[in-house]
């Protein structure tokens, strides 16, 4: 294998070891080994910092509110001192350190918290923080002010310091296999800002290598300037792993490590320490029977409201798409839904009357790796390709969720077709409702909505690991993706 020449030839020229560099890294750059230790540490206190300001930020916006509301004692400044120390209480400051991909959304429950209990101190020691009274219902506007401006102000934090700070470069310790994985996910969302630059082996395969794994991990490291060490510890010893980790670590950069089993189980699980043993407790890959009330009540109210809404807007796509080109305003489609049970989803025309037979010709065009998809398709229509780039052509959608056939958020539902090539635990997939929408449809870049394995996987992870704030988070990044133009 040409990495493992390169590994145990740790004596020739840096310059010299191209099969151990990422082929997209920039050569003309110095190879001449690097403070990593200081560049990785700058690069997350950059964040740390960019934080601590929205964070600051936030509570200035809620504090020129509560200036309106309340005659302010100096002492409320010591509000922002609460903010900060329990922000740092709660790690999110250091959260970031850890990933690769900084989703100001998954901290909404823990900024809630945040939000409500400096809220309830300013409440409590009001007699402390305001002159005079102060109303219940002042206190809830503060609230609401200071709980919206913090995910807000962070989002808008993360991408500054994104922007600005330097692209973070990654080592993968894995097999060959596991490399691809890892460069296809990194490539395909520049967003990330995250960059492979050099593979190596987890395990050394010559017992007499002059060089063993370790000599050529640290070297590395120092000289392409790692910020994080990347592991994919697929089928290797743990005791191996453990070491590859501890050695990472001790070389200042940042260690991200890719179990396989979390392909299985996703984040369903709870951490049950057992006196030093500690054990994963993996959930019921079920909803229960509260969960799927909350979720069909969160259902009949989201898509009634929908229909009763949007009915103007119904009305005028229908008679855009007859006046374009002759045919149905409404397209049925027959789809996989729960249990493997099959439904006609609903969606407007959006293409000539009789598309669907000239799919078979047109399958050769696909680049949708088991999934049909066009990057110009000449079968839509003027209008339906308005309603594409707008998503306003799933709208109907919403008559299969008042029907008890699908979900506002759930799995792909998926053709017949499609649906036979998913096996294995991927069929778990259909425990619940197919979506409107889904985690697949709203993963940022087009280029990652491809291939039907990678969407079998990313619907199974959203079943087993089924929450309301999962589906309230799908239905916040569907809103910008609507808007954005991307499609759903």
């Amino acid at each position: 294998m040409a990495v493992d020449t390169a590994v145990r030839a740790r004596n020739a020229e840096i310059a010299d070891q191209r099969s151990l560099v990422h082929p997209k890294l920039d050569r003309r750059r110095s190879l001449d080994a690097v403070d990593v230790t200081t560049s990785t540490t700058r690069r997350d206190t950059l964040f740390r910092r960019g934080l601590l300001a929205a964070d600051l930020l936030a509570f200035a916006i809620a504090g020129l509110l509560a200036v309106h509301v309340a005659n302010l004692r100096p002492g409320s400044a010591l509000l922002a001192v609460l903010v900060v120390l329990a922000s740092k209480t709660m790690r999110l400051y250091d959260r970031d350190q850890a990933l690769i991909a900084k989703r100001s959304l998954d901290e909404v429950p823990a900024l809630f918290h945040l939000a409500t209990l400096v809220t309830l101190v300013f409440w409590l020691g009001h007699s402390f923080f305001v002159k005079g009274a102060l109303p219940p219902d002042h206190v809830l506007v503060v609230w609401g002010v200071l709980f919206a401006a913090l995910p807000v102000c962070r989002a808008l934090a993360r991408r500054f310091t994104t922007a600005v700070a330097q692209e973070e470069r990654c080592l993968v310790l894995a097999e060959s296999h596991e490399h691809r994985r890892v460069d296809d996910k990194f490539s395909t969302d520049p967003r990330l800002r995250t960059r492979v630059v050099v593979h190596l082996p987890l395990v050394e395969r010559r017992a007499d290598s002059d060089h063993p794994p370790h000599v050529a991990l640290e070297h590395c490291v120092r000289a392409f300037g790692v910020n994080r060490v990347v592991i994919a510890p697929d089928g290797v010893e743990p005791g191996v792993v453990l070491d590859a980790i501890s050695r990472a670590t001790a070389l200042g950069v940042n260690v991200s490590v890719l179990p396989r089993i979390c392909e299985v189980i996703g984040s369903s699980l709870e951490f049950d320490d057992l006196g030093g043993m500690t054990l994963l407790g993996v959930r019921p890959f079920k909803l229960a029977r509260s969960s799927a009330v909350i979720k069909r009540a969160v259902d009949l109210v989201g898509a009634i409201a929908g229909l009763l809404i949007g009915a103007p807007v119904f009305a005028a796509i229908a008679v855009a798409i007859k006046l374009d080109t002759r045919g149905p305003v409404l397209f049925r489609q027959t789809r996989v839904g729960r249990d493997g049970e099959r439904f006609a989803m609903l969606k407007f025309r959006s293409m000539v009357d009789g598309a669907h037979g000239a799919r078979q010709q047109l399958a050769e065009q696909s680049h949708g790796r088991g999934l049909f998809k066009l990057t110009d398709d000449p079968r839509v229509t003027r209008v339906g390709r308005f309603l594409r780039r707008t998503s306003l052509d799933e709208l109907p959608q919403l008559l299969n969720v008042v029907r008890g056939e699908m979900s506002l958020v759930g799995p792909r539902p998926l053709v017949v077709e499609e649906d036979e090539r998913v096996v294995g635990h991927h069929r778990r997939r259909l425990r619940i409702q197919p979506g409107l929408t889904g985690p697949w449809q709203v993963l940022g870049s087009p280029d990652v909505r491809v291939g039907l394995e990678e969407m079998a996987t990313i619907d199974y992870l959203y079943t087993v690991n089924w929450s309301l704030w999962t589906d309230i988070q799908v239905l916040l990044r569907t809103v910008g993706h609507v808007f954005a133009r991307r499609g759903v």
